[in-house]
């Protein structure tokens, strides 16, 4: 689980916008930020290179899942 969306609606930020950068379409961003699809691992890092934070910022910790 992904915390994508949050981050975005944090700093302002438009899925679509985010979808330009990482040069994926805005479904597959949606379905990220959603939490219906996780990205990969290189994605993820990508995410987090565009967005200017950690990795770990986009993730939901295991103790919060259950």
């Amino acid at each position: 689980m992904n915390r994508i969306k949050e981050v975005l609606e944090k700093k302002g930020i438009k899925q679509i916008w985010l979808a330009e950068q990482l040069g994926k379409s805005y479904n597959m961003v949606n379905s990220y930020a959603q939490n219906r699809r996780q990205p990969s691992l290189e994605d993820l890092y990508k995410i987090a290179s565009i967005l200017n934070v950690e990795v770990n910022e986009l993730l939901i910790p295991i103790k919060e899942l259950n």
